[in-house]
């Protein structure tokens, strides 16, 4: 086929757009693939549109290989099902909801796991019908506070979703490696470097969950690993735990004035000075910073609670999170304190706290907080510590929470060595979700025994626009975007250039030759644009082949250039068809 731009939809831009923030946003834009409408919101032109019917139809050829089958269920849909998840509420703030003419509350999907359960349950009644895994490409909505970063997170965005359905836990099992092998063969076929990390399932639900994580620098997820083998997204890492010490024998904590002590560093320096220790000086680890956050719940009331940790640690918010899900997590503020008189600011320790104490104010802590250990910690006095205070003897906590930040070099869980810290960017997600759905939703099947047998389900999402960013992301240069051949909107760029028709007439001839060859061509076919519009054009637009028809036109000769390696070759037309198939 043959797309002449002297017809095409399309504007290019010389400069960036004032509100984009990434290279993926700015060059979409700018070579015309697409056009922001509001925060988070874009609409797609022709060009843009071509990229992601490819990205679409390698997904499509690998899930209908895997034996998934395609339907499509509506973007807006009504309340009740999500109601009966209690995803309705624990969407929060997230989430676009309206009502229609006769008060009905609807909303824009954020995800369809309820409707495809609907959907099983009203057509499937044996467990003869299972398994089944359905698949959508679906647009879906979200409110995202934060919407500044073009396709990678927008607000509406598409989406490969895909639901597995079986009777057994066993099954399940089944369905989801076939869905996780599927998604190993669409990433390797878009060129796409990942890492499979475990994850949090969040707002989803179930047991077993994965990431597919792209290494990218704007990610906004960051993942930990190590040499042999381990990976996990930070929200969902799991501290490697001390064992225990024993508390018989271990000296009475002392009082510790220590006015004028702001951080953690001059505290310990102070107790340094005033109380060293044998063996070994106090350092930041041996403190515990007990943080007071305050979480918000779904109902609007408002409850703190308090956090133990090692001094050399801060909380990762992001864990928090999670860990406190599904409330809103934030540090307690001046009116918090005001209220809680007992917590004395910047001297909070462990003594006054818990749900069973007068305080009634819940206190978790670390793992590493484990009995034994002994801390340098508050007295809830002002201007007064406490130095040797012994977990499991002294204090008491209410429970064990994971919400410190990790680090380069902590150990894996696994014992598999080292962590390192990457950054990454979400392409692809699988979850085990169990019967949490089907049990809400009334799914079930009648099993081999002629009993009603609960149906258990995977989820398994793919983020298709945001794919097609990331491969803008990785697949540009200075001049702009250099698509590789297996999503690029055409195969090969012919450019005409010059005043007579020369250049024109051996275009025309080219172009006719690739159609017959079976390339998708753009052809710029543009009478009065000047060659240096065409040219820069060209280089922004970036088909993975150009083919330059100017002035060795009379002779010819032509110039061919590889977009994605930045080599350009001037070729004579004869040996043009074997110079294009071999890049």
């Amino acid at each position: 086929m043959v797309t002449r731009l002297s017809h095409l939809f399309l504007r290019t831009l010389r400069d960036d757009p004032s509100d984009a923030e990434v290279t993926s946003a700015k060059l979409l834009v700018r070579a015309g693939y697409i056009r922001r409408q509001a925060p988070g919101i874009f609409a797609w032109l022709p060009l843009g549109l071509r990229v992601r019917a490819r990205i679409e139809g390698i997904i499509r050829q690998e899930m209908e290989a895997a034996g998934a089958q395609e339907v499509l269920l509506p973007a807006l849909v009504p309340r009740e099902p999500y109601e009966a998840t209690n995803r309705w509420t624990e969407y929060g703030d997230g989430i676009f909801r309206l009502k229609d003419r006769k008060d009905a509350d609807y909303l824009l999907a954020p995800t369809h796991e309820e409707l495809f359960a609907l959907l099983v349950k009203d057509l499937y009644s044996s467990y003869k019908d299972l398994p089944v895994t359905l698949f959508q490409i679906q647009d879906k909505y979200r409110d995202e506070a934060r919407p500044r970063a073009g396709l990678l997170r927008g607000r509406e965005f598409t989406m490969k979703d895909a639901y597995s359905f079986d009777v057994t836990d066993e099954g399940l099992d089944r369905s989801y490696q076939t869905m996780r092998d599927a998604y190993e063969r669409i990433f390797t076929r878009l060129g796409l470097e990942y890492a499979i990390v475990k994850a949090d399932a969040g707002a989803m639900g179930g047991s077993k969950s994965e990431e597919f994580l792209h290494p990218i620098a704007v990610g906004e997820d960051t993942y930990v690993r190590s040499a042999g083998g381990y990976a996990a997204n930070v929200e969902a890492y799991v501290t490697a735990v001390p064992d225990a010490l024993p508390i018989d024998g271990q000296a009475e904590p002392v009082l510790l004035p220590s006015a004028d002590t702001p951080t953690i560093q001059t505290l310990v320096d102070h107790a340094n000075q005033v109380a060293p220790r044998d063996g070994a000086p106090w350092t930041a680890a041996d403190t515990l910073k007990n943080v007071v956050l305050a979480l918000t719940q779904l109902d609007g009331t408002r409850e703190l609670v308090v956090v133990g940790l090692p001094g050399d640690r801060d909380v990762d918010l992001k864990r928090a999170e999670v860990a406190f899900a599904p409330a809103e997590v934030e540090a307690a503020g001046d009116d918090d304190f005001r209220k809680h008189r007992g917590l004395v600011k910047g001297y909070i320790g462990p003594q006054v706290l818990g749900a069973d104490s007068a305080s009634g104010i819940r206190y978790v802590v670390d793992p590493r907080v484990v009995d034994g250990t002994a801390w340098l910690t508050g007295a809830n006095e002002r201007g007064i510590h406490v130095a040797g205070l012994v977990a499991g003897r002294d204090f008491v906590a209410d429970g064990v929470v994971e919400i410190s930040d990790v680090r380069a070099g902590d150990p894996a869980p696994d014992g598999s060595g080292p962590l390192e810290i990457a950054r990454g960017m979400e392409i692809g997600h699988v979850f085990q979700l169990g019967r949490k759905y089907a049990e809400a939703l009334g799914l079930k099947v009648q099993d081999e025994n002629g009993k009603l047998a609960t149906v258990t389900m995977g989820s398994y999402g793919i983020g298709v626009t945001r794919i097609l960013a990331i491969l803008a992301e990785a697949h540009n240069d200075e001049k702009g975007l250099a698509w590789p051949k297996h999503v690029a909107p055409f195969d090969v760029h012919v450019v005409a250039t010059g005043r007579d028709t020369t250049a024109y007439d051996l275009a025309e001839s080219i172009v006719a030759e690739l159609e017959g060859d079976r390339y998708d061509v753009l052809y710029d076919d543009r009478p009065k644009v000047s060659p240096g519009v065409k040219l820069r054009d060209a280089e922004l637009l970036g088909m993975p082949i150009v083919v330059v028809a100017g002035r060795g036109a009379a002779d010819g000769i032509v110039e061919l250039w590889n977009r994605v390696t930045g080599d350009r070759t001037e070729v004579p037309v004869a040996q043009l068809r074997e110079a294009v198939s071999a890049i």
